[in-house]
């Protein structure tokens, strides 16, 4: 089934200059507890993923590290062979040990490595983009930015990825990676945490696609909960919305170059997200929302 614009999810949006539905999916959660591991119950993440589709997402975010390759194994079981419109975006520069631990594999042959495997896992010859995932520390000595962004280059130029991003990055990181094409920024943002906005506002310049990850600071401990925050839950209440609809409305009002990826295993987690959409946030509304996250800026 061929889907118009504005049957997509939220709208459509553009990622490496393919239309995508604003909201998308985030695979990241379909594995096992702490990202590791099968799922707690295989055919029900198949089902999500099915119904993610079907309910008009086009926009995958996955990792092979996920698992690892546990989340593209499900999204390979669940949807290959792939719609021609499905937009499948990975990333790159980290392994996880045998206690489920992250650590940086950010040498230009294992960036390459990563996509291959990349490739291998979700039977694909082309991946619609890759994001550059830096690490919080400061990655492998001796690994600097410009030859991990050259080897980035090479892939695109070969054909294996379809654009270049960056994930989890400073302002200055983006700023040094812009010369090379990029389409797409990920980083932690949401209607409490606006540390990201230099970035967002970078991205307006750059006319780069915004796929803010934690969007509802559910996802690991110590962040701020989008949904458990007074004035998230008044709003949901006078809309008759969730809170995790009212975050999630923020953010694709906030700004249009926004691509959600929120994720879950849960199939009802998934319609309320994907029904999203609904949500209007009206003036007044936005403009408390919009006072929760200064504290960050």
């Amino acid at each position: 089934m061929t889907r118009s614009e504005n049957d997509r999810p939220g709208g459509t949006g553009t990622l490496a200059g393919r239309p995508v539905a604003r909201i998308g999916f985030g695979a990241m959660q379909l594995p096992g507890p702490g990202v590791w591991g099968p799922p707690r119950d295989w055919d029900t993440a198949v089902a999500v993923l099915r119904t993610a589709v079907e309910l008009g997402v086009n926009h995958i975010d996955t990792a092979q590290y996920y698992g690892p390759d546990v989340a593209n194994e499900l999204i390979r079981a669940a949807l290959h062979p792939y719609a021609d419109d499905l937009v499948l975006v990975s990333k790159v520069g980290a392994v996880r040990d045998a206690q489920g631990g992250w650590n940086p594999a950010q040498r230009p042959e294992q960036l390459r490595a990563g996509v291959e495997a990349n490739l291998r896992g979700l039977a694909v010859e082309r991946l619609g983009a890759v994001n550059l995932r830096l690490l919080d520390d400061a990655g492998e000595p001796g690994v600097d930015l410009d030859s991990q962004l050259a080897e980035m280059v090479a892939l695109r130029d070969e054909g294996k990825i379809g654009g270049i991003g960056i994930s989890n990055v400073t302002a200055e990181q983006l700023r040094h990676a812009l010369p090379v094409g990029l389409v797409c920024v990920q980083n932690p943002y949401s209607v409490l945490d606006r540390s990201g906005e230099p970035l967002l506002q970078a991205c307006r310049e750059h006319d780069l696609a915004w796929v803010p990850f934690f969007p509802l600071g559910s996802a690991f401990p110590g962040l701020p909960k989008v949904s458990e925050h007074p004035a998230v839950v008044a709003a949901a209440a006078a809309l008759h919305a969730t809170p995790a609809q009212i975050g999630l409305a923020w953010l694709l009002a906030h700004d249009a170059r926004v691509l959600l990826i929120a994720g879950t295993s849960n199939l009802e987690h998934l319609t309320e997200n994907i029904a999203t959409s609904d949500v209007q946030l009206d003036a007044d509304t936005m403009a408390v929302l919009n006072r929760l996250g200064k504290a960050t800026l």
